[in-house]
């Protein structure tokens, strides 16, 4: 008896935001004027990406009059405290999640109350009761429901989640998981200039992304589902530095160096090569890679020999959405999966996420 991935759900923010209108916000919170502001221009080309999304109108503004959230003052005084973001936070973490479990549902033979377990992640944002307690009321969730919350694990975190769900469905074949991975990591915006602090308001979007786990493949509406083969993951200690998130003042504080592909690409093609030597079959068809950003897409193509094509699906959510931290694998597998039919059967997908630790996340799944 396996667990199988039956269906992926996701929803985003009302506020669509183009690449343009971020730099432009940016340019004018920080006071950037000449070859500052040319630096950053320069900056935001470069990332790959179009759009994204944000529960925040104010970034679509480089009017500061028209702002709602920020201040409309120099230096952008009083700026936001944490308490003022976590209240954001809360009121449209659970509304954001709801959505993207209703599309997850609407794939599956399933309703609300099928559900034995719920497995809520997220770093950008926690309170009690929580994220899963509004989520048991809003979608009528039994109140019984087994729930487990994986904070503050960053980008990786789904992966940790889908394992979890792995483990329950194989332990009890009646088990029906409901992971939900939301995200506002727009709301952390910091107006120091460092190089760390411009790299992250250039990337992260806000997003929510819910998947079904069972034992049975009966539960899906889905052609295909997808099984989940082996799991593998490793640290990398010489890059705890490198990649960090805490909780400051003024909302929570994203550390993430330019070294961070460099550390990924030393590491990425052993941790692979590892994750299929404990598999049978080491065949890879398909790439569902966590576009942490253009670079590390880049470097992990080069270490595992693999054309860009290869990977379109890491490189469109990316251009489509940013990094938008823990869901952002689970839009890159939905998008991966919906290309693929039943004349894809027994095709072998490669997924890998990277976080805090350096984290280094592998997954290999199967289309049944």
């Amino acid at each position: 008896m396996g667990s199988k991935i039956i269906s992926i759900g996701v929803a985003n923010p009302a506020h669509c935001i183009e690449q343009q209108q971020v730099y432009q916000f940016m340019g004018k919170a920080h006071g950037f004027t000449g070859s500052a502001l040319n630096r950053l221009q320069a900056l935001y080309r470069a990332t790959g990406i179009r759009q994204r999304y944000s529960v925040i109108s104010d970034y679509q503004q480089a009017d500061s009059r028209k702002w709602n959230f920020y201040p409309n003052s120099e230096q952008l005084e009083p700026f936001p405290t944490t308490s003022h973001r976590a209240d954001l936070y809360r009121k449209n973490a659970a509304r954001l999640s709801v959505r993207a479990t209703q599309e997850a549902l609407q794939q599956t033979h399933l309703v609300a109350s099928d559900f034995t377990h719920l497995i809520t992640v997220s770093c950008t944002g926690m309170y009690a009761p929580g994220l899963d307690i509004d989520l048991v009321h809003e979608l009528g969730l039994n109140t019984s429901i087994q729930r487990s919350c994986i904070n503050f694990m960053g980008c990786y975190a789904a992966f940790t989640a889908i394992k979890l769900g792995d483990q329950i469905c194989k332990a009890n074949e009646n088990a029906k998981v409901l992971i939900v991975a939301t995200e506002l990591c727009t709301i952390h915006f910091q107006k120091s200039g460092d190089d760390d602090n411009l790299l992250a308001n250039a990337i992260f979007g806000d997003g929510s992304a819910a998947l079904v786990m069972s034992s049975q493949r009966a539960d899906s509406l889905q052609p295909t589902v997808l099984s989940p083969e082996a799991f593998l993951n490793d640290i990398y200690p010489e890059g705890a530095d490198e990649m960090a998130w805490g909780i400051g003042n003024f909302g929570f504080e994203m550390k993430l160096s330019a070294y961070v592909p460099t550390l990924i690409e030393k590491g990425i093609g052993h941790l692979v090569t590892r994750l299929l030597a404990s598999t049978s079959n080491q065949r890879i068809d398909h790439y569902a890679l966590h576009p942490g950003g253009k670079k590390i897409l880049e470097v992990i193509e080069k270490a595992l020999g693999i054309e860009k094509h290869a990977d379109w699906a890491g490189r469109k959510v990316l251009a489509e959405y940013g990094n938008m931290s823990s869901p952002t694998i689970l839009f890159v597998l939905k998008m991966l999966w919906e290309s693929l039919d039943s004349n894809h059967k027994d095709h072998r997908v490669l997924a890998l996420a990277f976080g805090p630790g350096l984290t280094m996340e592998s997954m290999l799944l199967r289309l049944v």
